[in-house]
């Protein structure tokens, strides 16, 4: 029986997590090689390619595609696929907070009667939701909370004194657009929501630097004609890079399960 062939763009931590977890937790399905910018420092085998242009990957025909690059790649990669019949699966969701790269994305989906799944990422609940929108929403809020090193490098630090913190700070409360905006190492999350429920106008979002807090924490609250729902997940960084939520990795790789069953729950 032949392998359904599995490749990534990029292949970096969390990449190399969709290979250890498919290895790990498939006899049928493995990640066949990978979208690199450079194959230095990189080795491909006779049961892995690495390809180093859109081009060469299209020409191999993947079944499914995962990208775990970026939002660049999300931008200038990904509609070439979909737009030749590939079926990929978008890890960067922040990359879809801009309207322009959506359109485009739904377009080459269209064009390839192809199919762009979007995972769920560091954030849980977002099945709720989309159900319970059907019905009608009224609010719905997403809070960022993480331990103050771990906004350093975005506008928070400009706001707090992120190393004098003894209190939870809130630095950010808007909505989801201008917060994916001005954060995009949380757009990701974000965008999950936003797309998911009301939208990235609708979308609260708070935003808090915690020095009590040990791992990065996403709190996901709606209210509507359904009823109301709270949910709260910490979520422990993947071992392979600190600064990927394991979850994020896992459910890319729970993502790549769900597109080749033939009983989805």
């Amino acid at each position: 029986m032949n392998l359904p062939t599995i490749a990534s763009i990029g292949f970096g931590a969390m990449a190399r997590a969709l290979q250890d977890g498919l290895a790990r937790n498939s006899d049928s399905l493995r990640l066949s090689g990978a979208l690199v910018r450079s194959a230095t420092n990189q080795e491909a085998t006779t049961n892995f390619t690495l390809w180093q242009s859109a081009q060469e990957l299209i020409a191999a025909k993947p079944d499914l595609v995962v990208e775990c690059a970026g939002h660049s790649a999300v931008r200038e990669v990904v509609p070439k696929l979909l737009e030749a019949g590939i079926d990929v699966i978008i890890a960067s969701v922040g990359a879809l907070a801009d309207s322009q790269t959506r359109d485009r994305i739904d377009r080459a989906a269209q064009t390839g009667k192809a199919r762009a799944t979007v995972v769920s990422g560091a954030i849980g609940g977002l099945d709720v939701l989309r159900a319970a929108a059907l019905a009608g929403l009224d609010e719905v809020t997403y809070v960022g909370r993480k331990p103050p090193p771990a906004w350093k490098g975005t506008p928070a630090e400009h706001l707090l004194d992120l190393d004098a913190l003894r209190e939870p700070t809130e630095f950010f409360n808007g909505d989801a657009a201008s917060a994916a905006a001005e954060y995009p190492k949380n757009a990701n999350v974000t965008a999950a929501v936003a797309l998911a429920g009301l939208g990235f106008d609708r979308t609260r979002v708070r935003l808090v630097a915690d020095p009590h807090q040990q791992t990065n924490s996403h709190e996901l609250e709606a209210i509507g004609a359904f009823g109301r729902f709270r949910i709260i997940l910490d979520n422990n960084p993947l071992p392979e890079n600190p600064k990927t939520s394991w979850l994020a990795a896992l459910s890319a790789e729970q993502a790549v399960f769900r597109h080749f069953t033939n009983l989805e729950l």
